[in-house]
């Protein structure tokens, strides 16, 4: 599998249930490769919840939802939009909300293409910074972030598993 046969699309509400579905399986396999392992991870409750969170985000105006289809399937997800807490700049960044691939996707550029597709989002709307919250335990998603200039900036707040949620930013260098 490569991104170049991988296409970029702006998600719908068709898309509700394979998002939520994707979802599931991404944040089982991260949360359990952190030793945390709960039922309620993959439980029809915890779908529903997680099934309504994507509706919101899909109605929200401030929200763009991006899905990464590669052949007919969604492998990849993205939600960004302005910055949910209030000690960020909304003048001057954007948050990604989250980032997710398919397990069997790993590895083969999708994550690069979503995260170069928010920070293209950022470019267009003049925005020189990028916020995004990783679960400390989420050792992958960090590497993913260090290796395209994510920092700690210093806040978090807690998580499930006795483990916080960190707080990271990307500045971006004035385009050329």
């Amino acid at each position: 599998m490569t991104t170049s046969q991988t296409l970029l699309r702006t998600a719908s509400l068709d898309d509700l249930d394979r998002i939520t579905d994707l979802h599931t399986q991404a944040r089982t396999a991260y949360y359990q490769a952190g030793g945390f392992s709960e039922p309620d991870l993959t439980s029809p409750e915890a779908r529903s919840s997680r099934r309504e969170m994507w509706m919101r985000a899909l109605d929200n105006d401030a929200t763009t939802v991006l899905c990464a289809v590669h052949g007919g399937e969604t492998v990849g997800i993205l939600a960004m939009g302005p910055p949910l807490d209030p000690d960020v700049d909304a003048a001057a960044a954007g948050q990604l909300y989250q980032i997710h691939v398919r397990p069997g996707s790993w590895g083969h550029g999708i994550g690069s293409q979503l995260h170069a597709a928010f920070v293209q989002r950022l470019r267009d709307a003049s925005l020189t910074t990028g916020v995004l919250e990783a679960w400390e335990r989420n050792i992958r998603a960090h590497a993913f972030y260090a290796r395209h200039g994510w920092k700690p900036d210093g806040h978090q707040r807690p998580g499930p598993g006795d483990a916080n949620y960190v707080r990271m930013r990307l500045e971006l260098s004035p385009s050329a």
